[in-house]
């Protein structure tokens, strides 16, 4: 079983978005249920035993009124998505390949692991860490 949270978003070109996701993150496509007029109504992604949803923005009625874009918000987010990754180093590389904005930096952290932070191709910021939670040292 997967973890009970899963974090949702929105996208402005959620079909871009997916693609992306997967080639930058390494994420795989679990289930892709799509929407009128080339929008995503659904869309879950895969990564190990976790996974994202997300899907177009403006394709969802009234819960849109509750969930905005980075450009919706003036360019930034509003949450950001940790993953749990066994070598940083390696998912930085692929995601500077993909075109990934690097905000912060591969940095060991006090607390353990070593982590880097950067943002999608539409803004959401991403954090991508050796340091796992459920299995603290």
């Amino acid at each position: 079983m997967g973890s009970p949270v899963i974090t949702c978003l929105r996208y402005d070109d959620a079909p871009k978005a997916i693609e992306w996701l997967c080639e930058a993150f390494g994420f795989e496509k679990h289930l892709i249920v799509p929407g009128e007029e080339g929008k995503i109504a659904h869309a879950q992604l895969r990564f190990g035993d976790g996974m994202i949803m997300l899907g177009s923005a403006g394709a969802h009625g009234e819960f849109d009124s509750f969930v905005k874009t980075p450009k919706e918000l003036g360019g930034v987010g509003s949450m950001s998505v940790f993953v749990v990754v066994p070598d940083a180093d390696a998912v930085e590389a692929r995601a500077v390949a993909a075109g990934a904005e690097i905000i912060m930096p591969l940095v060991d952290q006090d607390y353990g692991g070593r982590e880097f932070g950067c943002t999608d191709l539409e803004g959401n910021v991403w954090t991508f860490g050796s340091y796992d939670p459920w299995h603290e040292e």
